[in-house]
């Protein structure tokens, strides 16, 4: 059988207009603010004018990601394409890609195989402009804030307190610390800086969890971006920017539509990374999936103690959600490689070392249906190589657990082999659950990092260095400590030390720092070594990536 990369079968499935899947989707024109043929905005007072009940939640998450891959997004976007096989009324919620990973080292982003969303060139490029509006507004709050200094500096920001950073859209680590303003009193004052990536920037999250225009406005202007020499807080109100900002930013609030490579109409939107950020799509969008869908079906980035954790804890908490079920991705794999198996060996059957490995997926299960209360389904995302042992073993364990486990062929199979994955999911969302948060927002900063520590990871506590518990106590003095934590923690472990595969026990997790987020509402949380700017690896995927002289792109994934 011929082979074909993802990108090979994205260009040869011819799409339909964005028109007709729009009306698929119940979408009236009215609302609908066209980018060519294949890609449309919703207007978001859809949201307020639409009367329909509200479709059930469906979030796809998944194990501790390693070099193997899970295919949560391939998933997320079979396991749509399977309900609608099914003759269920669907709609996906997916997030944007970065750029910098598409040029790094994961690739483009948008499904692979026959369980993709399309165009997937644009989607994993510039898509709608989005991410450049995220950055503008950003960099403009950053201009905005030096000119003030510049200009005679009203506010006594203290410069040595800024902690509004410059964005980019890229992974550069040449950028992660930076001195500007050099060359004389005309050019600024000197001081020392950083980018982060725009996926880390708290635009990004202020934009995913606003509800509307004023909404966001109001998030805006309650960003945090230095501390005056008094020690109170300066905010982007106190400089006049939210508006300009929020001006920037009016297209880039509306959702994005598109369509899987079998018609299933997809809201992509927004996209914060889960190690850094709280790693899912916009709230707007998958309110809008759910009022045109009996099912909405979305994702939360790398694993369930990041993205799952931060979909529940603060995006559920913050906008009223309750998911109806949740599937946990999984692949024999990467729980092999879990178990202590080199990438280069994972073809093999090694069933001592899945053994080894299954706790990593187990824990995962047991935090969605013990700490959180909700149903779950396992789904395996086959690999030609999986034995049927193997698949037998992993089935065995999550029985244990009173979980079923489904075999997902999507990639292969687009939503043919998502059927029986559709089909227990439907069951669990039938199911009522008791969904409980992971902690008491009320509590104390300290109690509410420990409660993530010891029920999620599993670890024995956190330690606070001497710098984060100094700025906790400047938190609580401003009040911002009854706000959900945005943990910024290593996505390959439980821990907050990379190599601690499977789920790894008698440890503590690092706080380093923890900043205030107050536009988007919550504290950041910064533990390890976690930076929020990467870099790009030894062969970055930019190198394979070319576009001929028909404009047809190739080498993306």
């Amino acid at each position: 059988m011929e082979f074909k990369t993802d990108i090979e079968i994205a260009q040869s499935t011819p799409m339909r207009p964005i028109t007709e899947i729009a009306q698929t989707a119940g979408v009236d024109a009215q609302y609908l603010e066209l980018y060519g043929n294949y890609k449309a905005k919703v207007d978001y007072r859809l949201l307020k004018e639409n009367t329909n009940p509200d479709g059930k939640l469906i979030l796809v998450t998944a194990i501790n990601p390693t070099p193997a891959g899970e295919g949560k997004t391939t998933t997320t976007v079979g396991l749509a394409d399977g309900l609608k096989k099914l003759g269920k009324n669907v709609v996906v919620a997916l997030r944007e890609p970065s750029l910098g990973p598409v040029f790094g080292v994961k690739g483009g982003a948008a499904g692979g195989g026959y369980a993709q969303v399309v165009p997937m060139e644009d989607i994993n490029l510039h898509f709608t402009g989005d991410f450049h509006a995220i950055g503008a507004a950003n960099n403009l709050l950053a201009a905005m804030l030096d000119n003030h200094i510049q200009q005679g500096n009203a506010l006594g920001i203290d410069v040595k307190r800024i902690v509004w950073k410059r964005c980019v859209d890229m992974n550069d680590r040449q950028l992660r610390n930076v001195i500007d303003g050099l060359g004389g009193r005309m050019q600024g004052v000197p001081r020392e800086d950083g980018f982060d990536i725009t996926v880390a920037s708290e635009i990004m999250a202020v934009l995913c969890l606003a509800s509307d225009i004023t909404d966001l406005k109001a998030r805006l202007a309650r960003i945090v971006v230095a501390y005056s020499y008094d020690g109170k807080a300066v905010t982007a109100a106190d400089l006049k920017a939210q508006g300009a900002m929020a001006a920037l930013l009016k297209d880039a609030l509306k959702p994005n539509l598109v369509q899987t490579l079998e018609g299933t109409p997809a809201f992509i939107h927004g996209g914060p990374f889960a190690n850094i950020a709280h790693g899912c799509n916009s709230v707007m969008a998958t309110k809008i999936a759910m009022k045109l869908g009996d099912y909405a079906v979305t994702e939360a980035g790398f694993g369930a103690d990041l993205g799952a954790e931060k979909f529940l804890d603060i995006k559920c908490r913050l906008a009223g959600l309750t998911p109806a079920a949740v599937v946990v991705v999984a692949t024999v794999r990467a729980l092999k490689n879990h178990g202590g198996v080199p990438k280069a060996e994972l073809n093999n059957e090694n069933l001592e070392a899945l053994e080894r490995g299954l706790p990593n997926l187990l824990q995962h299960v047991s935090n969605i249906t013990n700490v959180y209360k909700l149903p779950c389904v396992v789904a395996i995302n086959a690999f030609p190589t999986d034995t049927a042992a193997e698949l037998k073993l992993v089935e065995d364990k999550c029985r244990e657990l009173g979980v079923n486990v489904a075999l997902s062929e999507v990639w292969a199979k687009g939503g043919e082999g998502g059927v029986a994955l559709a089909q227990e999911v439907m069951r669990l969302c039938e199911q009522p659950n008791d969904f409980t948060f992971a902690y008491d927002v009320n509590d104390s900063i300290e109690k509410k990092l420990n409660d993530i520590a010891q029920k999620i990871y599993h670890a024995d506590g956190v330690v606070l260095t001497a710098n984060a518990r100094k700025q906790m106590a400047e938190l609580e003095a401003l009040g911002f400590d009854k706000l959900p934590i945005c943990m910024a923690k290593t996505q390959y472990s439980f821990s907050d030390d990379q190599t601690k595969l499977g789920a790894p026990s008698g440890f503590t997790v690092t706080v380093r720092n923890i900043k205030v987020s107050a536009g988007a509402g919550f504290l950041v949380a910064l533990t390890g070594d976690i930076m929020t700017m990467p870099g790009l690896p030894k062969v970055p995927a930019a190198e394979k990536i070319d576009v001929d002289e028909n404009g047809k792109i190739t080498g993306l994934f």
